[in-house]
């Protein structure tokens, strides 16, 4: 890259962030369409393209798109570099959500720190590695679609990535520039009482099913999930997040829902926190869903050469080496669990994310791809110095498509290929049709 004094870098920064969040990509949680996401895909194949490095789109659903590029190195082993493209609703926002203005050196607008920006580094660092001469391993930037909803931008990546032999994935996230290494999982469920509606002037003939919830409630609000605190994340958490019952003024509700949404830690089993938690409230005479979404949670050690070489990298452009663990989920947790070690950094606050006022500070997004630069150049030299051969690592397991597997039993997770597993995790369906090219 150009120097850090240079204003031409700084212009290209501005530009290239302001570019990204001009063009509106808002999820479209199941809805027809795709919110703008394959605009974006097809903005960064095109710039990326202008800076030497190849890049395609693939459709994932109907309309949706990835956008994945590769930086070809001297060993073909991959260090990924993986963001996504879909934003959050622009609902509530107190500035323009799609001008990208510019004031006192941030960018404001909606996905401009989550996570345009990061996406912003990432191929900011994919360009200055491919002018560089090949890199010591094999870079792929991946930017993906419906991160915000159901994950299956990153379940299709790995379909992509089935032959590739990943040694470590960055995932672009606002983290402050201080590496996380661990966050939370997630399962959210719906919780039912049920009883008999009746007039409102005759209660006594009737069985209100919200005045059933209220001793749930209760107990939800008095217990706490019992599992020791993680020490980066803290403890689990398990919050009631919508309250539904009840069909008009005058009427005995005959019906009460709500969700739930518990936070799990690393080495808690998903499925079997639901399990545990829905035998604990049909015991109080509730009836449980089975979870609409799960998610697990990330714990990569702090000793993997991707974390080390990131820590060095930030330790040479004067920052902290720490590390930290965060509440929320990302993508990483599925590349984690077909096998990738990953890490979650990006420029931008997470207190940003999502807000009113979204923005990102411009010379953060510029010192990020810095750092990303030298992070994948020293993860080749750490584990090239320390013998280490692509044919070392070895590849991940294609998920393939069993026609009689709708029938078949299932069986135990130990045993599925890896992106099963991570497929499984999210309850997400992905397609069969995968590279092929969007509009």
């Amino acid at each position: 890259m150009t120097s850090p004094a240079s204003q031409d870098a700084t212009d290209a920064v501005r530009d290239l962030v302001r570019d990204l969040v001009r063009i509106p990509s808002v999820n479209p949680r199941g809805a027809p369409g795709d919110g703008g996401e394959t605009a974006v895909a097809a903005h960064v194949r095109d710039w990326l393209g202008r800076h030497g490095v190849r890049a395609e789109v693939h459709e994932v659903l109907p309309g949706r798109c990835n956008v994945v590029a590769v930086v070809p190195g001297r060993d073909p082993a991959v260090v990924l570099l993986e963001s996504h493209l879909d934003t959050v609703e622009t609902d509530g926002m107190t500035v323009p959500p799609h001008d990208g203005e510019v004031r006192g050196g941030r960018l404001y607008g909606r996905g401009a720190c989550d996570a345009k920006g990061p996406l912003a580094a990432f191929m900011l660092a994919a360009a200055e590695l491919a002018r560089g001469g090949p890199p010591p391993l094999t870079v792929v930037l991946a930017g993906v679609c419906d991160e915000e909803h159901a994950y299956r931008g990153v379940l299709h990546l790995l379909e992509t990535l089935a032959d590739r032999r990943v040694v470590g994935a960055l995932v672009g996230e606002p983290t402050g520039l201080v590496p996380a290494t661990a966050h939370k999982g997630v399962v959210r469920y719906t919780v039912r009482t049920t009883g008999r509606p009746g007039h409102s002037s005759r209660p006594e003939e009737a069985v209100n099913a919200i005045l059933s919830m209220a001793p749930v409630i209760a107990h939800l609000a008095a217990t706490r999930p019992a599992v020791a605190p993680h020490p980066l994340l803290g403890p689990a958490t398990r919050s009631i997040t919508r309250v539904r019952g009840g069909t008009g003024p005058n009427t005995i509700p005959g019906s009460c829902e709500m969700d739930i949404d518990r936070r799990t830690l690393p080495g808690e089993d998903p499925e079997s926190v639901w399990e545990q938690d829905r035998d604990e409230l049909t015991a109080l005479g509730t009836e449980v869903d089975p979870p609409f979404t799960v998610d697990p949670a990330l714990d990569t050690p702090p000793d993997t050469p991707v974390v080390t070489a990131l820590c060095d990298a930030l330790a040479a452009h004067g920052r902290p080496r720490d590390i930290q663990g965060m509440p929320f989920g990302t993508d990483a947790s599925k590349l984690a669990r077909a096998g990738m070690p990953s890490v979650v950094f990006g420029p931008g606050s997470v207190t940003d994310a999502h807000a009113a006022a979204e923005s990102v500070d411009l010379a953060e997004v510029e010192l990020a791809a810095r750092i990303v630069v030298a992070a994948i150049r020293e993860t080749g030299k750490r584990l090239h110095e320390s013998s280490f051969s692509s044919v070392d690592v070895p590849p991940p397991t294609r998920a393939r498509k069993d026609p009689s597997a709708d029938d078949a039993r299932p069986r135990a997770a130990a045993d599925k290929p890896s992106q099963e597993r991570a497929r499984k995790v999210s309850h997400a369906d992905i397609p069969p049709q995968w590279r092929r090219p969007c509009n």
